[in-house]
Formats: C-alpha cells, sequence, structure tokens
C-alpha cells in the first residue's frame, strides 16, 4: 500500500456507524469521466458518499451523480456528443467560446432538480471570482450556471457572469476540492483525474492555453490532496486530451480500476458485508 494511503488502526473508517464520508473530485476535463468509475468502485465496495465536491470537470459528476445518475451511464451521455455540442463560437475577445449550450445539457440531465441545495447529496461546486482573485464555493444557487462557472477555463471559454461578477474554473486556483470537504466529513476520499503529461509539439492558442490551465492546476493540487484519508490517482490517462470525447470508456474504466485496487489495498473493499474478508480476496 502506498504510504499516502495508510489508514491509522484507530481511525473511525468508511461504513463504520456515524461515520460521514466525503468525496472530493478534481479538475480535468474529459479525464473526469475517471470519476464516474471511481464512484461505481465507490458503490460496489459496498460505500455511499454523505457529501461530494467538485471543481471543473469534477462538479460535473457530483451534481449528476447527485441528481441521480448511476455512475456507468455517464460514459453513454456524452459519448453520443463532442467537442462542438457543448459550445458555440463567442464574438467577443473574452473567450473563444460560449458554453451556454453545455450548461443546458448539465441542466437537462440534473432533471427537476435546478438548484444545488435541492440534490439529494450536498454538492459543493468550487469555482475562481475573476473579478475578486479568490476561490468562490458554491452549494447553494441555480445548479447550471455554478458548474459552467466551475468549468470555464480562462481564455478557452466566456467567463461566466453570477450575481455581476465574472467567475472561471475553480482549477485556477485549487484543482482538488479536499479543503473544501475536510471539516464536512469524517473521512475523505480524494480522486486525482489530472495528471501533467509531456508537452506536445502543438503551439496553437488552444494548446497553450490549456497547458498553462494544466501548470497551475498541478501546482496547487498536492497540499490538497495531502488533507485526504485516501487518495486514487489515475496517471495512465495524462496522454488524453481535456476535450477529447472519442477515450471515455478507457478513461471511466481507469477510474475503476484504480480506485478499487486503492480500497482493497485499504482494507475497505466490502468490509461490512458478510463473508467480507473473502470479498476483500476477490
Amino acid at each position: 500500500m502506498d504510504s499516502e494511503n495508510k489508514i491509522s488502526a484507530v481511525k473511525a473508517l468508511p461504513g463504520d456507524p456515524g461515520v460521514r464520508i466525503g468525496v472530493a473530485l478534481s479538475g480535468g476535463g474529459a479525464r473526469g469521466f475517471a470519476h464516474a468509475g471511481a464512484l461505481a468502485a465507490i458503490e460496489e465496495a459496498g460505500l455511499r458518499p454523505d457529501v461530494l465536491a467538485g471543481v471543473s470537470a469534477g462538479s460535473v459528476v457530483a451534481v449528476l451523480y447527485s441528481a441521480g445518475m448511476p455512475p456507468e451511464r455517464f460514459t453513454k451521455i456524452f459519448s453520443e456528443h463532442s467537442f462542438r455540442d457543448f459550445v458555440k463560437i463567442h464574438p467577443k475577445s473574452t473567450g473563444l467560446f460560449d458554453m451556454s449550450p453545455f450548461g443546458r445539457f448539465v441542466q437537462h440531465h440534473a432533471g427537476r432538480y435546478r438548484r444545488l441545495e435541492e440534490l439529494p447529496i450536498p454538492v459543493y461546486v468550487g469555482t475562481t471570482n475573476f473579478d475578486r482573485g479568490c476561490t468562490v464555493v458554491f452549494n447553494s444557487g441555480d445548479l447550471a450556471p455554478r458548474v459552467m462557472a466551475s468549468c470555464c477555463i480562462p481564455i478557452v471559454f466566456q467567463p461566466i457572469v453570477i450575481d455581476g461578477e465574472q467567475y472561471v474554473d475553480g482549477g485556477v486556483l485549487r484543482n482538488h476540492p479536499a479543503w473544501i470537504l475536510r471539516d464536512k466529513c469524517d473521512f475523505l476520499i480524494g480522486i486525482n483525474v489530472s495528471p501533467l503529461n509531456r508537452k506536445e509539439k502543438d503551439d496553437t492558442l488552444l494548446s497553450i492555453a490549456m497547458r498553462s490551465y494544466h501548470l497551475m492546476a498541478k501546482a496547487n493540487q498536492a497540499e490538497d490532496m495531502a488533507l485526504c484519508d485516501l487518495n486514487i490517482q489515475t496517471s495512465e490517462i495524462s496522454s488524453y486530451k481535456p476535450f477529447d470525447l472519442r477515450s471515455i470508456e478507457n478513461v471511466y474504466l481507469s477510474g475503476y480500476l484504480n480506485t478499487r485496487k486503492v480500497l482493497r489495498d485499504a482494507g475497505l473493499w466490502k468490509r461490512n458485508t458478510p463473508n467480507s474478508s473473502h470479498n476483500n480476496e476477490n
């Protein structure tokens, strides 16, 4: 077991009476489908999140999962679309694309839940207030614009205006939302789907903007990972591009397999089910 995932023998564990489980989902673009796979493994282990926090792609998964979408359905609904279905060219200079089609898509699949505070599992969405230069966490208010704000990579997308102020991607300042949940749960599982790959020979404006964003995200996530009781990483998906929806099944599987391994190694795989010692071997 990795040293960062060793659990104290005296610590209350997921599945114990009264233990609240928090799951923090990092940003990562299309790599965020690994979050859905991770949640599938967490469910299969016999665990259930009591509270969720997400940044960027993590906020999308957190909100739709809380709204009732089964983890395995994420790959189906997104594989039917491409990046172009979620954006439109923006005529102004504040961003290359307008995200409003994506906002409508998220709201459609959130069903009857239109506000964050209505979601069955509490969800905290991390964003960056672009005007004030600070992190802002939303757990109430209209759902779609707050998820859009959390996903709004500067230069790539037009900033999202909420109550008269501009918001951009939460990953600009804090790409991993563990800090949001640390005092809201007893056991915190952190999932990082934003590994940094080597720079490709691609110097378009979009690629430079994305590379800059990923460098910022890498610099600010180590501190938050240290706050988690259990960390799950998906380093093998680093080569996948953030807007490429063609490989989402592989990304989903990466999240599932890595989470399953970490939970097993930590002794948390079906630990409170009959014949749990046998289940930990399978």
